[in-house]
């Protein structure tokens, strides 16, 4: 059985934590909070007894095998090597770390010390994504990827009246770019990998973080445009396109349904059978590998991570948004 510790008693918490309850092999054992009595009231709601409040504590615990940690992106690399250094697997929200100089640290530090690290990347592990892998070569030679995720913040209301909360705030290194274009742009590397060019640009607000944004990516023989917003709402879906046809994707950031539209008219649903919740999916990946004894992931491996908040540094050069994360780590 693996013991599982973790960091944050937010929503996105409690929502893996409802999924991971259907993983075999997985209990809570520990929870982390700044303050005692958040830490036991989050504990005492899943009838855990061990808390803490010194995070130190809780990584050379033996209480612990594992932690998910789930505080603010900023937050993300020095806990996560913390855990890392005390021979802990570390299961990390999404975005991995505020910049690629802090992924590296992380990757080497799970190298150094021979444990799982893997970036918390829900979409990208569900049986949906598999299956639009399965069936790229449908559609033809590749020619463009259209990705939008866009969802309007409660938040933002917060913040239109004065109010600036954590999600609007660089200094936790948020924005709209690293809590939803990620969602976008890792599935892309995944599927392509590395583009020839980047081009971005975004709509910045005033505390410096951007409230929506556009990428454009060049590859050899394709394009892909990647749009992302906290300030508006949109239900379009994403969109690749070939030469045969469309594989349209409802959902990008946990695929829902899948559908390929062929040039002819004609239509195939490719979507398969998703019965658990969405988080599932990873939280299952990362017991496994732990269980066969493997530090890396085949699907969110260390490359596409990386590769990932490489772009996303180059975005936010070109933006300019600037975090206090960067300071010393190549960031202008």
């Amino acid at each position: 059985m693996i013991r599982l510790g973790v960091i944050g008693t937010n929503w996105i918490t409690e929502r893996f934590l409802e999924a991971a309850k259907h993983v075999e092999g997985l209990s809570l054992n520990a929870v982390y909070s700044r303050t005692e009595e958040k830490a036991k009231e989050f504990a005492n709601k899943y009838e855990v007894h061990t808390t803490f409040t010194n995070l130190e504590a809780m990584a050379s615990s033996d209480e612990i095998d594992a932690v998910y940690i789930a505080s603010p992106n900023s937050h993300h690399c020095r806990q996560a090597v913390l855990f890392l250094q005390n021979k802990k697997h570390v299961l990390c929200e999404k975005p991995m770390a505020s910049n690629a100089a802090e992924v590296r640290e992380m990757i080497e530090a799970a190298k150094q010390n021979d444990v799982l690290l893997m970036e918390a990347m829900k979409s990208t592990i569900m049986p949906n994504f598999e299956s639009i892998k399965g069936n790229l070569d449908k559609i033809g030679k590749i020619r463009r990827f259209s990705g939008s995720f866009c969802q309007y913040s409660s938040r933002y209301d917060s913040y239109k009246q004065g109010t600036v909360l954590n999600a609007f705030n660089p200094e936790f290194s948020s924005g709209s770019l690293m809590d939803l274009g990620i969602y976008v742009l890792y599935p892309l590397v995944v599927l392509f990998g590395k583009p020839n060019k980047v081009q971005a640009s975004g709509t910045m607000l005033e505390t410096g973080v951007d409230g929506q944004g556009t990428i454009l990516l060049s590859y050899d023989e394709m394009e892909a445009v990647v749009m992302f917003s906290k300030i508006t709402e949109s239900n379009l879906p994403s969109e690749i396109q070939g030469e045969h046809g469309s594989i349209i994707i409802q959902k990008i950031s946990g695929p829902q349904a899948v559908d390929i539209q062929y040039r002819d008219g004609t239509t195939e649903n490719i979507s398969v059978k998703q019965d658990m919740p969405t988080m599932y999916y990873e939280a299952k990946e990362f017991v496994d590998l732990i269980q066969q004894g493997k530090m890396e992931s085949d699907i969110n491996t260390y490359s596409n991570s990386l590769l990932t908040m490489e772009i996303m540094d180059e975005a936010r050069r070109q933006i300019g948004i600037v975090f206090p994360s960067d300071r010393g780590q190549g960031q202008s």
